[in-house]
Formats: structure tokens, sequence, C-alpha cells
């Protein structure tokens, strides 16, 4: 009797090695959300350290050295471990759904993208490993702080390769993106029939794929400096060549950050208001217009510095225009809650807080704008306040605005409603606790980035305290969420 072969079975693979090699868009976009929420915890105890070094003055809690080296990690590591690939997360879960694709165009190099972002995290983090310790000059990275003379070990130079390993990860990602959303979506799916989410994942794309290329060359130059002996920007050249390549990426940067969290909310907000969001094409057109204006203001980082007092001006006044469409997107939130059946879930709360701190980072943003205003608190702890609003207030209240919304679409099931809404009010409230003193301080004339303060400054030392217990207020709300 003839027998027919029965087709081999595979052999089953094990769920560590499904995941650890998978291709799946969805998949990688949960191990997008896990790492990079990792890398948000080991960001926030540095920003502990911190804060409890800066609670009194003349503290010793750390070394001076320490200080500027968890300082340092602290910016690396929320800019460029968190807050950026934490979108990438949202993006490779549901772009391909919302405009009916079946998979990210190139699933292989979107693997491939993922895995690059723990091992440049861990190339940074390698340096605290080496004789004289990590990266000490700053996320910025300026020179001459980044010279021999003054960052002679190793972990500065497995700083700039690990920002190079994260940079090709993200620029890999944007022509990923850009691909799928242009080629991939379904009949009929026209450009204006897209999800805002969609439309603001479009748009950061862009930005990471014309900004990126700078910072990989000026830190490209910076390595040869060191080890090359170039004279691109030290050893008698000019280091504010740094700054112009540097800002010219890191602005825009800004945009890179809170473009997909204004893409969540607009999912957000009219869900919860019933009714649909108001001014969709104005809202498409406004985050493109953010992003064109985005390259025309880095120059007012640098007011300071010497410029002249024409390209000041000019700069003044984008940095000005700028805040029009982001304007017209909070005017356009407040019209979809205006007259709608609003049901506050604690997804809502945090985009309708999404957009109150949003707009106080926008407009003390503007005010520093002003030439006059701009020379008083350069460099003070007003700017550290004012990028907290907006990456804090803004990108990270939006991407718990996302997590609550769509963590049942990942999984099947519903975080917590009561413990997301007391996370929300601590945290809500730590934030404001910890970064609204900041103000003050600017003012006062307290600059950032210094590890030990004179105690005989009595106006500093009660906003310091307060802004250290509201950063352990967010602590707690950020235990109460991994409950």
């Amino acid at each position: 009797m003839a027998s027919i072969a029965l087709p081999r079975q595979a052999a089953r693979r094990s769920v560590l090695v499904e995941w650890l090699t998978t291709v799946d868009h969805k998949k990688i976009g949960i191990l997008y959300l896990y790492t990079t929420f990792f890398f948000f915890l080991v960001g926030g105890i540095m920003a502990l350290l911190m804060r409890t070094q800066l609670a009194v003055g003349n503290n010793h809690f750390l070394a001076a050295q320490t200080y500027n080296e968890i300082m340092t990690l602290h910016g690396t590591t929320m800019i460029f471990l968190w807050i950026i690939p934490v979108f990438s997360g949202f993006g490779n879960y549901f772009v391909p759904l919302m405009i009916g694709a079946r998979d990210m165009a190139f699933p292989r190099i979107n693997a491939f993208s993922f895995w690059l972002i723990p091992l440049g995290g861990l190339t940074m983090y390698s340096g605290l490993l080496t004789k004289t310790g990590a990266a000490a000059a700053g996320w910025t990275g300026y020179v001459p702080l980044t010279e021999k003379a003054y960052a002679a070990g190793l972990g500065q130079d497995l700083w700039i390769l690990g920002l190079h390993i994260l940079g090709i990860s993200s620029i890999m990602g944007a022509i990923n993106f850009l691909v799928t959303i242009h080629n991939m979506r379904a009949p009929g799916m026209t450009w204006f029939r897209l999800p805002l989410f969609v439309w603001s994942m479009e748009i950061t794309a862009g930005l990471v794929l014309l900004a990126s290329p700078f910072l990989a060359g000026v830190l490209a130059m910076v390595l040869m400096d060191r080890q090359l002996g170039t004279h691109f920007f030290i050893h008698g050249s000019d280091p504010l060549l740094y700054q112009f390549i540097f800002w010219f990426y890191s602005h825009p940067a800004v945009y890179i950050m809170i473009l997909p969290a204004f893409g969540i909310v607009s999912e957000v907000i009219p869900v919860f208001s019933r009714k649909p969001i108001f001014g969709y094409r104005a809202m498409a057109f406004s985050m493109a217009a953010i992003g064109v204006l985005g390259f025309m203001v880095f120059a007012h980082h640098m007011f300071t510095t010497g410029l002249p007092l024409a390209l000041q001006e000019f700069f003044m006044a984008t940095t000005a225009m700028i805040a029009v469409p982001s304007g017209v997107k909070v005017l356009n939130w407040m019209a979809t809650l205006w007259g709608g059946s609003i049901k506050y879930t604690t997804a809502m709360l945090f985009s309708v807080a999404f957009v109150l701190m949003f707009l106080m980072g926008g407009v003390d943003g503007v005010f520093m704008a002003s030439l006059a205003v701009d020379y008083q608190i350069h460099a003070t702890y007003w700017v550290v306040s004012h990028i907290h609003y907006v990456l804090f207030g803004g990108s990270v209240f939006g991407v718990f605005a996302g997590f609550f919304y769509w963590f049942p679409k990942m999984t099947g099931r519903y975080l917590n409603e009561t413990l997301g809404k007391i996370q929300f009010w601590i945290q809500l409230l730590g934030f404001n606790v910890t970064f609204m003193p900041m103000h003050f301080l600017g003012l006062e004339g307290m600059p950032r980035r210094i590890a030990i303060w004179n105690a005989n400054r009595v106006d500093w030392a009660p906003w310091n305290l307060i802004a250290t217990i509201g950063a352990f207020m967010i602590a707690t709300a950020i235990l109460i969420f991994l409950i």
C-alpha cells in the first residue's frame, strides 16, 4: 500500500525566541513601549538623584563630577531613549492599522531599528564602567566641554557612539513610516481621510529624516576632533559652529517629540467629547506648518552668543510666529470640547492636562522669544522649567493618554481607572510643584547645570526644596502606574 509522507512540522519556537526575532509590527510596537518605559524609569531615578542633591544648599550627597554625569545621561535618556522612540512604538502598532496596511513597509528594517535602541542606550551607559566615568558635558555636548582637556575619558566617546546608533535607528524608522504611509494606504484612504495621529507620524518622520543627519555629522566632527586631531570646533577653531549645527537638529527635535503627542490627543479628545474633531484640515495644516517653521527658529538658543542683531531679530520673529499654528491646535481642541458630552476617563484627563501644560510651556517660551527677556533668563532654571512644561507636561502626558486609551486595544484588558485617576492627580500636582518654582529660580538668577549652590542664597532655598518634594510626588504617581 502506498503511503504519503506528511510534511514535517517546524519545531515550535519558544515565546521568548518569538518575541526576540519578530518582525510583526504589533509586537515590535509593544517591544518599543516596554523598552522605552524602562529607560524612562532609569532617567527618572537619575532625576530623583539630581533633585535630592539640589534640595538644599552646599549639599554633597553627590560629587560634582557624578552629578554632571547623571545630568548628562538624564537629558540624553529622556530625549533619545524615551520620548522619541516611545512614539515610534505607538506608530508601529497603530499606523498600519489606521491606514489599512498589513504591516510596515520594511518589517526587517523595522525590527533592526528597534534593536538599535537598547544597543545605543547600553553603549552610552557603558561609560559608567570606565575609569573616568560617563560623559559629563551635558546632553547638548557643547564644545569645548567635550574637548580632551575637559573630557579626557572614554565615556564622552561612548556617548557620541551611542547617539550615532540611536540616530541610525531614527532615520531608518522615519524612512519606514514615510514609505508605509505614502505607499500602503488602503484604497480610498486619501490624505484628508487619514487619522490625525497618522498625520503627526508622517510629519514627524519627515523632520527626523531631514534633521537627524545634521546631528550625526556634528557628532562625527566632534569625535574626529577628539581622536584624530582635526580642528572643526576646537584647538583654535570655532566652537559656535557646533551650536549652529547642533541646534539645527535639536530644535526640530522638540517638534519630533511633541507632534506625535498632538496626534494622540487629537484621537482621544474627540472620542471622549463624543463629537468629531473641530477643524480637521486646520489641525493637519498646522502640524505641517510647525514642521516647516521648526527649522527656522533654532538660533533663538544662541541669542547671547553675539549673533548680528538683524539675525537675532529674524529668529525672534520666527519664534513668535511658530506660536500661531500651535495656538490653532489649542483653540481647535478647546472647540472640540465645547458643547461636547465629555466623559472624563483617565485618558481624557491626561489629554486635557496635556493641552493646559503645553499651553503654559508655550507661553513661557514666547517670553523667551524676546531678546531683552532672553538675555536675562538664558541658561537659568527658567529654561529648565520651559523645556519640562513642553516635554513632560506635553509629550509625557500625551504618552500616558495613549497608554490608557490604547492599552485595551493592545492587550484586551483595561487599566484600572480608579488607580489611573489617582496617578493622574498626583502626577499633575507633582509636576507643577516641581517645575513651576523653577520659573522663580530662573528669575532670581539660579543658573542651570550647577551641582552645588550656595546656601547663603536664601531666596533659592524654598523653591529648590519645593521642587524636590514635587519630584518625589511624580515618582509616587509612576509607582502607582506600575501597580
